[in-house]
């Protein structure tokens, strides 16, 4: 016999399944690896500084501390103090003195600012509504993306995401920066999106 017919031999033979067995093995534990030790907010971060979504991380105690946050941030980037800013009644509430604030969003805008519903740490995703004061466009045209999340709204897992739509048109998740290898197998940051990340959690 040939090591061809050896092999095929092999494929073809029967092989005894258990699919009661295999079933309970499915089912024994948990479909997700065990999460890290530390609070909620620990994992987040270190998910958000992981490889794969690549984020920077900044933290303030309320949102009146916002402006002066993202002033650091631009700052940081040798970048001016411009950005996009939402209509959204608690940030446009803020003082922004010093910012020049854009109301409509370039296709080449650097920096834009957006609110984040909901963090989650096993991923380190940001979940956005749309709606009219949380528009979904800006957010996707700009090269700097700097995220608010209040800290109250993180959640461990995927599951847990709230899942009230009442009043938006539509959720979307961001976990990272946008990218692509589709260019001579090279990894291009930014390539459908932004190419920074920053999240500012308030709490």
């Amino acid at each position: 016999m040939s090591a061809r017919d050896a092999i095929l031999g092999k494929l073809r033979a029967p092989v005894p399944v258990d699919l009661a067995a295999q079933a309970a093995a499915l089912v024994a534990g948990s479909e997700r690896p065990p999460e890290p030790a530390g609070s909620l907010l620990d994992r987040f971060v270190a998910r958000l500084a992981g490889p794969s979504v690549s984020a920077t991380f900044d933290r303030i105690d309320d949102a009146p501390a916002l402006p002066d946050a993202v002033r650091r941030y631009l700052a940081a980037q040798a970048l001016p103090a411009a950005l996009y800013l939402p209509p959204t009644a608690s940030v446009a509430a803020l003082d922004w003195r010093g910012f020049r604030i854009d109301a409509v969003a370039a296709p080449d805008q650097v920096a834009t600012l957006a609110v984040a519903k909901t963090g989650v740490a096993e991923s380190g995703s940001l979940v956005f509504e749309t709606a009219p004061d949380a528009p979904m466009l800006p957010n996707f045209l700009t090269l700097h993306h700097i995220v608010v999340l209040a800290e109250d709204d993180l959640v461990a897992t995927l599951e847990d995401i709230p899942a009230d739509l009442a009043g938006h048109r539509a959720h979307y998740w961001v976990t990272g920066v946008s990218g692509t290898t589709d260019i001579e197998g090279q990894y291009v940051r930014g390539a459908h999106g932004p190419r920074f990340l920053h999240v500012v959690m308030v709490g």
